[in-house]
């Protein structure tokens, strides 16, 4: 992630701010009709003065009450126009801007989703959020509220001046003494306040990462007792900031009093000078009363430049913060052109797999109020989830590694890769165990295949096809995963499970796939499938989470399968019966399972082992136990049971 110092450097805040126009463009015509207004609002201010000069050198000289009276009513209907003015300027940026801020932080929703697993991996989750709501939320108030006055203050204080020069020039120049040295002011302000703003929003989004994390790992927390030390921690970052936020008010005050202060000794000398030159006749009173509540009218344009400053550095920092996040290069979605002219095996055809390569987890109307499962129903949905067939067998067939080595982009230089020239080869409708030590890089190796990772070089092909030739979508509707540490959704069930389903997946597919994953329970939560999991799922046991994630994998009846030790917090009497009903799915699926127990292992047809960042041997469980000492090892402690369970195979 950048640092303050990198973001800072050579940077502008015009620059950063003009990003925001493709997002302002289709609002243009109302924020320039609501600054035009603004405008007309300040200058009929600038009108009361004129009035006041009036009625200073005429009914008041004269002694005419009526004229009095007549001035007292221009000066009300002038009163009323203005705040009239002023709330149309409100009205006409209140909605286009809002729907300026929804689009921004819906395109930050779908960019984060486009992004590879690894910027993930790099960005801090309460980072990110918050970009998309403290920052955003600056925006939406600077396009609201700075954006428009510095160019109403503007005109405003030009026309000011210009109404004063216009009454007496000498005491025009008088009042214009400051103005070179606030400049100076803004100048130096707007270099130093950029970097204690940026520092601040960065901060934010420390503290933010820290309650989030708090709030999900509550349990652990508690469990542990570690909630004086997380309060410590809380404190320490609230403290950190609360100290920049004090150098941003310390930095606001100094220009407040250098900006408030300068203008109100000029205005006092002007009124001195102007009291000088009535009494000698040089001056009507009228025109004194008319320059001085002029200058007075402009008070708040000039004591307002700081604040407005200070709100466009924020919302210059936060437009950066926020490009940061969208600049970030998404995952590509693969070849262009002919899907048929890249297929060898079938593969890339959708309507060949009868299902969508769509993964979206919203549908048109959501799922269909699932029922339960017929008695008996769980050997015949099991049998019917197994019923997608893979294409003949090719030579090149299945899924296979061919001199796969990855290093994560971050590693140091010069580090040794994760995995070295990977050569793998799962036959079509084979199951593959993948087995090693922990840390020997089987999950990352599952996950090069859905390309939530990229190879470093070598390649990866499903049925012939290289990965990086299909697109990602398709690839994704093509390979289904099931990670160790499940991870559900704050909505049903079944929109948990269905969301590895195409569009048209309903209660049939739902109740299959929970019969595979022996998820019945889910039939016994007080709304059955409609039940709302709570966040992360954390409602459920660990147990009842894996089995939903394990559904979700099968539901879409995929023709590859990546389960990573999807079975590990399972008891033994479920995880046998879960096995039981894996194997017939497995009949027709090419699958890859990342295994630490006998009892998955002998899921497989055949078993891998994964040491030093290579496939270091491929047999059956029984010729690596006789053959291959780590393997042995790795499996020591279990070998009796494993042999127990394969005699059941046989």
């Amino acid at each position: 992630m950048p640092t303050t110092a990198e973001s800072t450097r050579d940077r502008s805040a015009v620059r950063s701010l003009l990003r925001l126009w493709p997002f302002v463009r289709p609002v243009r015509a109302r924020l320039l009709t609501a600054a035009f207004v603004a405008i007309v609002a300040s200058c009929v201010g600038l009108v009361i003065p004129l009035v006041l000069k009036w009625m200073v050198d005429g009914p008041v000289a004269d002694r005419d009450p009526a004229g009095v009276w007549l001035g007292a009513l221009y000066l009300l209907l002038l009163g009323l126009a203005e705040a009239l003015l002023f709330g149309l300027r409100r009205w006409l940026v209140a909605r286009p801007l809002s729907h300026v801020e929804a689009e921004m932080r819906a395109g930050l929703y779908r960019h984060l989703q486009r992004l590879p697993v690894a910027f993930h991996d790099r960005w801090a989750s309460g980072q990110l959020l918050s970009r998309g709501t403290t920052d955003l939320m600056l925006l939406r108030m600077f396009l609201a509220f700075p954006l428009t006055f510095l160019l109403v203050n503007g005109v405003t204080i030009v026309v000011g001046v210009v109404i004063m020069l216009v009454q007496d020039w000498q005491l025009g120049l008088v009042v214009l003494g400051p103005a070179l040295p606030v400049m100076v002011t803004c100048a130096v302000f707007e270099k130093k306040y950029s970097e204690v703003a940026r520092l601040a929003q960065d901060q934010v989004g420390d503290l933010t990462t820290v309650v989030e994390e708090s709030v999900l790992g509550i349990r652990i927390i508690k469990g542990f007792g570690r909630h004086r030390s997380q309060a410590r921690a809380f404190r320490e970052l609230a403290r950190t900031l609360r100290g920049t936020e004090l150098r941003k008010a310390r930095l606001l005050a100094a220009i407040w009093a250098v900006i408030v202060t300068l203008p109100e000794l000029a205005i006092g000398a002007a009124l001195v000078v102007g009291a000088v030159q009535v009494a000698d006749g040089q001056l009507s009173a009228g025109t004194l009363v008319a320059f001085l509540s002029t200058a007075l009218a402009l008070r708040w344009p000039v004591e307002s430049i700081g604040f407005l400053l200070a709100m466009s550095q924020e919302a210059a920092t936060a437009t950066e913060r926020y490009f940061e996040v969208m600049d970030a290069e998404v995952e590509e979605p693969g070849i262009s052109g002919d899907p048929a002219s890249v297929s060898r095996g079938g593969v890339r055809s959708p309507a060949s797999r009868g299902a969508s390569p769509t993964l979206g987890f919203a549908r048109a109307g959501g799922p269909p109020s699932p029922t339960r499962a017929a008695p008996g129903g769980t050997s015949q949905a099991v049998q019917a989830l197994g019923e997608a067939r893979m294409p003949a067998a090719q030579p090149d067939g299945g899924l296979r590694f061919e001199g796969v080595r990855f290093r994560y982009p971050d590693a140091p230089p010069g580090s040794p890769p994760l995995l070295d020239r990977v050569d793998l080869h799962v036959r079509p409708g084979e199951s593959m165990a993948l087995v090693g030590a922990t840390g020997s890089g089987k999950t990352t190796l599952t996950a090069l295949v859905p390309r939530l990772h990229e190879v470093t070089s070598g390649r990866i092909t499903l049925d012939g096809d290289d990965i990086t030739a299909i697109p990602r979508e398709e690839l994704r509707a093509l390979v289904a995963v099931a990670f160790e540490e499940p991870t559900l959704f704050s909505a049903s069930v079944g929109d948990n499970v269905l969301m590895g389903a195409g569009d048209g997946a309903g209660t049939d597919e739902l109740e299959r796939a929970l019969a595979v994953a022996q998820a019945d329970f889910v039939h016994a939560l007080p709304q059955g499938t409609a039940t709302q999991v709570g966040e992360q799922g954390l409602s459920l046991s660990g147990g009842q989470r894996q089995r939903i994630a394990l559904a979700r994998a099968v539901v879409g009846r995929p023709r590859f399968l990546v389960l990573d030790d999807p079975l590990s917090a399972l008891d033994v009497h479920t995880e046998a019966a879960v096995e039981a009903a894996l194997r017939q799915v497995l009949a027709d699926t090419t699958a890859l399972i990342v295994a630490h127990r006998p009892s998955t292992v002998l899921l497989a047809d055949r078993v891998a082992l994964l040491s030093g960042g290579r496939i270091a041997a491929v047999g059956t469980h029984q010729e690596l136990l006789r053959t291959n000492a780590e393997y042995a090892h790795l499996m020591s402690g279990h070998d009796e049971h494993a042999e127990h369970e394969e005699g059941d195979e046989r």
